[in-house]
């Protein structure tokens, strides 16, 4: 049995085949040069001559080998070549040749069949000296056709095989080639002998002041019928009523067959496209153009371009800015407490205004989006163009017949037609078209400034507006945590969910006075809330254990029933009514079994932000999970609101019991459809851009929002947070991290001196220069509850000074004194 011929490598079939193709390129070469450098008197086959040197630039053996093309076929000989160099060049870049034989078959009757049509077109017609026009070889086959066809009937066949033989060799289409020189000539000639339309002569037509023969010609050019003529006129007529004058930039872009009275070409060319801008308030987008202006020519198709007859390009009205935010703050009337001004936030870098390249730019991908719905049978018209800072929506109209499921599963063939990184497709509400949101080259960076002053976001009177971002088409979007009134956000890492959290917690502070809002800050991560240390909103410290975190939320639990109880005692059904109730009885008194003779005081808002929700759930997921679905059912009403962020958008993560309490929602880029109906129950967010781009789902309504968020710096945090704690300083209460446990230590341990660990703690406090209960827990191995017991005894005794936020509290003089003596009694005792 015979061994398998071993496979030849890639490598060794590359170098055979630059082998080959250098060989035989360079023969080709050598051909050529001899053919062009043919001298009938140097010697060859047919010539003698008494000289030893030869004109020909390849010598004796170029001599005779062009002697012996040309003698065969003439003019024809110099196509040899040309064949040859092609063949040599596909070897040598590797690629495969198909049916070689064929091809070489098909090329030598080609030369055969162009030389013998040579031959009886031109049968004495010399070239040199005993050279013909078609050689002797297209002589030859000529006299034996005519001899049988007559001249007529020879001229025929040799055309056709002609034909025949360049349509096997090259490759291509006869009936295409004409159509395509058809076409070029249809549309060369009416350019050429046909003046342009202005756009004044436009409008003059469809206002009736004009009536010209040779304008209408011009309209109803390539047209195989006279009815299109009539609505491209409509169109403009359309967009009329929305203006208070005629458009000042009507940009043509079309291609003229002949004209009315000639015969129809068989393919006729696209009707005009036009970009029609409507003036907006401020500023006005102009575009001028000159009546002796070049028009731009683009090479479309009729179906195409009908896709495109209606498309317009439409920019948002620019957002008011609010007198209130431009002029001082308003200081708040029941404290002395002063909300920071706008000027402490970065001003929005100037957008400039739309250009004719922008807007050419925009048509150019509405016609490669036509073209590539077209292609996979997707029928309809570009109806109009929004772009937006972000993205920009192409609404296309399907015509009937066309479902919706067929436009959403192009996609990825828009994404490699537009070269964007990812495409959204989703029906536009109240219209009956589909938004096709396309991402900018050059995204816009959208401040947080501009959102806070803009008079959406001042005029709002809650005190939990939430300023998020704009929408797709520019537009300024906030939006009421009270309504909400919860809020679930995820995505993936780095996707824009600490810029969302910042905003978040900006826009509170813009609005509401530590009276009017408390915060409780989670940060299990410790790192990202680290900013708002010290903050007077704030309730706790900033909670970065999450067994800490389960006792904060339990503690909110509990402060939601008391306050349930309080509303219900004071007769009203949620806190708004509460507050405006105490507000209009200042200094009321509740007398009641259960609170006894209390002084009214208006409730605040509490807000209770959990940066990351996976931390809690590995650690304490019962707890957690109990504690946030009691929170998400009932704390609406007495004013307590929750903000949960996760990168883990997993069902582990958020349980049916959160997702099913959280109705609003705000999703990111995430990796897979599943996790985006994880966060959303549909997909959606595997197609967003990242860096802040969301889907919103608002209170009381199934439809998602497409938010691009907001950008806030550092530098401005620290700046509106420095603002706030000049004025006032955190007062935490430390009860709320506190567990059942450490609460019952804390009763037992006594009060201060009583306690038996009070002078070794002392000691420690001196030795360090600070008192802090994490260091007391530490090396006394006590809880939390029975060393913050001895700080605050110390703190009566007068031996640390009082709380300063989050930092250590220092250690007086007299604690010094009183170690002495401790160390005193101590040596005596020994």
């Amino acid at each position: 049995m015979s061994e398998p011929k071993p496979q030849e490598s890639p490598i060794a079939r590359r170098r055979v085949d630059e082998i080959v193709g250098i060989v035989v390129l360079v023969l080709s070469l050598a051909l050529l040069l001899s053919l062009i450098s043919f001298n009938p008197a140097d010697a060859a086959w047919n010539v003698e001559t008494q000289s030893r040197e030869t004109a020909n630039w390849i010598g004796v053996i170029g001599a005779h080998v062009a002697d012996l093309a040309l003698q065969a076929f003439g003019l024809v000989a110099y196509t040899l070549p040309l064949f040859f160099l092609y063949f040599g060049w596909i070897k040598l870049r590797g690629r495969p040749v198909r049916a070689v034989l064929p091809r070489c078959l098909g090329w030598m009757a080609c030369c055969l069949s162009l030389a013998a049509l040579l031959g009886l077109i031109f049968p004495e017609t010399l070239v040199s000296q005993n050279i013909r026009l078609g050689g002797l070889v297209g002589l030859l086959v000529a006299t034996g056709l005519s001899s049988f066809l007559n001249t007529l009937g020879a001229a025929l066949v040799l055309f056709t095989a002609l034909i025949l033989t360049l349509i096997v060799t090259a490759n291509i289409s006869f009936v295409e080639q004409v159509e395509k020189f058809k076409q070029g000539v249809s549309t060369f000639i009416p350019r050429w002998k046909t003046p342009r339309i202005t756009p004044e002569r436009m409008v003059k037509v469809e206002e009736g002041f004009e009536e010209d023969e040779e304008l209408d010609s011009i309209i109803s050019l390539g047209l195989s019928k006279p009815q299109p003529t009539v609505p491209i006129i409509k169109e403009v007529a359309k967009v009329k009523p929305a203006i208070e004058k005629p458009p000042e930039a009507v940009i043509e872009r079309e291609q003229r067959a002949k004209p009315r009275e000639t015969t129809p070409a068989p393919e006729p060319p696209p009707p005009p496209v036009r970009v029609v801008e409507e003036p907006r308030p401020k500023p006005p987008v102009e575009v001028k153009t000159q009546p002796g202006a070049a028009a731009v020519d683009l090479p479309l198709r009729q179906d195409v371009a009908e896709m495109l007859s209606t498309a317009t390009v439409k920019k948002a009205k620019p957002e008011e800015k609010s007198v209130v935010a431009g002029g001082k703050p308003e200081p708040i009337l029941r404290t002395q407490f002063t909300l920071p001004p706008i000027t402490l936030l970065k001003e929005p870098e100037h957008t400039p205004e739309s250009t004719e390249k922008e807007k050419e730019d925009l048509m150019q991908k509405a016609q490669q989006l036509a073209l590539r719905c077209k292609e996979f049978a997707v029928t309809g018209h570009v109806h109009q163009i929004s772009p937006g800072p972000v993205v920009t929506t192409f609404e296309f109209k399907p015509d009937p017949g066309v479902k919706y499921s067929r436009i959403t599963s192009l996609v990825d063939d828009l994404c490699l037609a537009l070269e964007a990184e990812s495409i959204r497709i989703d029906r536009i509400p109240g219209k009956s078209t589909v938004g096709i949101e396309v991402p900018n080259k050059q995204p816009e960076i959208i401040y947080l400034r501009e959102i806070i002053e803009s008079r959406k976001y001042q005029h709002s009177r809650s005190k939990l507006t939430v300023a998020l971002g704009k929408t797709i088409d520019g537009s300024i979007y906030v939006a009421d945590l009270a309504k909400m009134p919860h809020l679930l956000i995820a995505g993936a890492t780095g996707a824009g969910k600490s810029m969302t959290l910042n905003t978040i917690i900006m826009s509170l502070l813009y609005k509401a006075t530590p009276d009017e809002v408390r915060l409780i800050l989670i940060d299990p991560k410790r790192l990202e809330l680290g900013l708002y240390e010290g903050l007077p909103h704030l309730l706790t410290p900033i909670v970065m254990d999450p067994k800490r975190a389960a006792n904060a939320l339990k503690w909110a639990a509990t402060q939601m029933e008391d306050r349930y109880r309080l509303l219900a005692s004071v007769g009203v059904r949620n806190i708004d009514q509460f507050n405006r109730e105490v507000q209009a009885s200042t200094g009321r008194t509740l007398l009641s079994e259960e609170f006894g003779e209390t002084e009214l005081k208006p409730l605040p808002y509490l807000v209770i932000i959990i940066d990351e929700l996976a931390d809690l759930m590995m650690v304490a997921s019962s707890d957690v999970e109990t504690s946030i679905t009691r929170l998400a059912q009932m704390a609406r009403a007495v004013g307590i609101h929750l903000v949960l962020t996760t990168q883990r958008p997993s069902v582990d993560v958020i349980t049916g019991l959160i997702k099913a309490n959280f109705p609003c929602r705000i999703a990111f880029r995430v990796s897979s459809k599943v996790d985006s109906r994880t966060i959303i129950d549909m997909n959606g967010a595997e197609q967003l851009l990242g860096r802040g781009d969301m889907l919103f789902l608002p209170p009381g309504t199934a439809r998602l929002v497409r938010v691009h968020g907001a950008y806030v710096d550092e530098k401005d945090i620290n700046g509106v947070v420095g603002f706030i704690k000049a004025q006032a300083t955190a007062e935490y209460d430390e009860s709320i991290l506190m567990s059942d446990k450490e609460k019952e230590e804390e009763a037992a341990g006594g009060g201060g001196l009583r306690d038996e660990l009070y002078n070794e703690a002392l000691k420690i406090v001196v030795q360090m220069g600070r008192a802090s209960t994490s260091v007391l827990q530490r090396r006394l191995r006590i809880g939390y509850g029975r060393a913050a017991s001895i700080i605050d005894a110390m703190e009566r005794d007068r031996f640390v000074e009082p709380a300063n936020g989050t930092r250590p509290r220092a250690v007086t003089p007299a604690a010094r004194e009183f170690y002495g003596r401790l160390l005193e009694m101590e040596e005596e005792e020994e």
